[in-house]
């Protein structure tokens, strides 16, 4: 059994773009490192908000190099998308991970668009966790896969060898949920998917959080959780109330469009583009985003001074 449990905060990195489109690799190692001494644990590469879609293979390479090298330097916590709607293809990127250095785990994802049963589905992450090299994080985001995973099932996998732990993104925290905390064993970790109930998933048994919002404002969602791990209640309550503001205005149009656009507009990269079929924030989705980011700010520097 694998000794590694998925915890605290992990940031999903955009993957950032040039003018002229290509990956910006320097950037990303930008990101990766603020990210990491901001409080996060460590970073996942080619999560969804990565736009991994819509990159190459040699992109997706350079992707992964890159936040492979930083958390090394940095001795942090890398987890890599590995997930695909086809069982052999899951396989074949999860062998590929034996030669990423510091690969800690994948983050898989239910497979999409073909729809199989649930018994079909922990088949699948059963046959990839016996070939993978790494452990797996399971990625439960019905709303994008169209399957879900029920607590039976997901208790299921929780107790299969190489399966450390789960995203779960199911809307809110739902029965299924709250029985996969209270049975799911001591060495598979609960991440909260869903930015704006982070928190009380925390308090309610969760590990930690895998955040797409925590790529801006991570000291305060990495702060955030923290609080919740160690009981903090006034303060994990303060700050989670500020940050559902931000969760909300960054997800106002499809994800990782206004976090880039704030990123951009923060200097932090040099383009705030998505990759088609997605298109670019609107100005005024960006422009609400920075002030909920402003009022965190402010916010927190009062309570700082009090």
């Amino acid at each position: 059994m694998t000794s590694f449990r998925p915890e605290r905060l992990l940031v999903p990195l955009i993957t950032p773009f040039d003018e002229t489109g290509r990956v910006d690799e320097d950037a990303l190692e930008r990101l990766a490192d603020d990210a990491l001494a901001a409080g996060a644990a460590g970073v996942i590469a080619l999560a969804t908000t990565g736009e991994p879609t819509s990159l190459d293979e040699l992109e997706q390479a350079s992707v992964v190099s890159v936040c492979a090298r930083v958390c090394t330097d940095r001795d942090a916590v890398l987890l890599v998308g590995a997930g695909t709607n086809d069982t052999r293809t899951t396989i074949t990127r999860h062998e590929a991970l034996a030669s990423v250095p510091g690969a800690r785990a994948s983050l898989a994802v239910v497979p999409y668009y073909v729809r199989p049963s649930e018994a079909a589905i922990v088949r699948h992450f059963q046959t990839v966790a016996a070939r993978s090299p790494v452990p797996l994080v399971i990625y439960n985001i019905p709303y994008r896969t169209g399957r879900g995973l029920g607590s039976d099932a997901l208790l299921e996998l929780a107790s299969t060898e190489n399966i450390v732990g789960l995203k779960q993104a199911v809307g809110g925290i739902d029965a299924d949920t709250l029985q996969v905390l209270a049975g799911a064993p001591p060495h598979f970790g609960v991440l909260g998917g869903d930015d704006p109930f982070l928190f009380p998933l925390v308090l309610m048994g969760g590990a930690g959080a895998i955040a797409a919002s925590a790529n801006v404002a991570t000291e305060h969602f990495a702060a955030m959780i923290d609080d919740g791990l160690a009981g903090r209640l006034a303060a994990g309550r303060r700050r989670a109330r500020l940050l559902l503001a931000v969760s909300l205005a960054l997800f106002a149009e499809p994800s990782p469009a206004v976090i880039k656009a704030v990123l951009n507009a923060q200097g932090k990269i040099r383009s705030p583009s998505v990759r088609m079929p997605l298109g670019d924030a609107s100005p005024d989705a960006a422009e609400r985003a920075l002030q909920a980011l402003d009022a965190v700010a402010r916010q927190e520097a009062v309570g700082a001074r009090g």
